[in-house]
């Protein structure tokens, strides 16, 4: 295992962020997390962290994975720029990163967003990955699914698909698999381009939006510079920002101050 302080790292912030549907909090204070074909617990106390995994793997995989090598403080500096609201927001949210996740899985998990809650996405995508995701064993023998690939999800029907309580999704789902699998998308070649190239081309995905299309580029691609506006974000915008959100002052990076204010704007009312 791995431990780690880290003031700007939270797990149970993350976890309730709505960018990672598949890290969840276990009964003994721990939380676990499947990912880009790993099973991991991670535990925190205060801000010590501990990866119960080993060196190699904290290195090689969710180092990265967590964006531990970014400095979030230089991030936090700039929230003055949008204001009291933004600052608090900030300063409530400090301990969120934004996750670099596997592209496939973030396509397909916010397509099951639409017009959906986090508690409901979660439930479908567990079904999806126990029925569709092949099954594997960690180290310490704990079982797990991994993410279905676009081959498995390409040869189900979409009667199969609503069996996993997809509603209208499982068309997008079903269809969307099916060009990625005859690579009828440039898929292969969506990390190399630019933010507003990438989202053109998410765009023409089946039931890929603006918004959906935004939450792929920051949560499966790494664009910063993506801001997704869901129904929470514009509430706050229009009630904060009257006059245009101030996004001249996040060159880049816009999409971790999204990350805040969507928190915040979920959490606060219950802390």
């Amino acid at each position: 295992m791995i431990t780690i302080e880290n003031t700007l790292f939270s797990i149970d912030q993350i976890c309730e962020s709505g960018q990672c549907f598949r890290l969840r909090p276990l009964e003994n204070g721990r939380y676990c997390l499947t990912a880009l074909g790993r099973y991991l617990e991670i535990e925190q106390i205060d801000d010590a962290v501990t990866f119960f995994c080993s060196q190699e793997e904290f290195e090689e995989i969710w180092k990265n994975y967590f964006d531990l090598d970014t400095d979030y403080q230089s991030y936090l500096s700039f929230a003055s720029a949008g204001g009291p609201y933004l600052c608090e927001a900030a300063a409530f949210g400090k301990g969120i990163r934004i996750l670099r996740q596997d592209l496939w899985e973030m396509t397909i998990s916010f397509i099951i967003s639409q017009q959906n809650n986090i508690k409901r996405i979660r439930k479908c995508i567990h079904t999806l990955c126990e029925r569709y995701g092949e099954k594997k064993s960690s180290p310490n023998g704990t079982a797990y699914y991994d993410f279905p690939t676009a081959a498995a999800l390409a040869a189900a029907s979409e009667e199969d698909l609503r069996a996993c309580n997809l509603g209208y999704r499982s068309r997008y789902i079903r269809d969307t698999a099916h060009l990625v699998q005859n690579r009828e998308i440039p898929w292969d070649s969506l990390h190399g381009m630019h933010y507003p190239e990438a989202k053109e081309a998410l765009m023409k995905l089946p039931g890929v939006g603006t918004k959906v299309a935004d939450c792929i580029c920051l949560f499966g691609l790494h664009h910063l510079e993506a801001f997704p506006i869901d129904t929470h974000i514009r509430q706050v915008l229009e009630r904060h920002y009257p006059d245009g959100f101030p996004y001249e002052s996040f060159p880049g990076f816009a999409g971790i101050l999204q990350q805040y204010i969507f928190y915040y704007d979920l959490k606060s009312k219950d802390a």
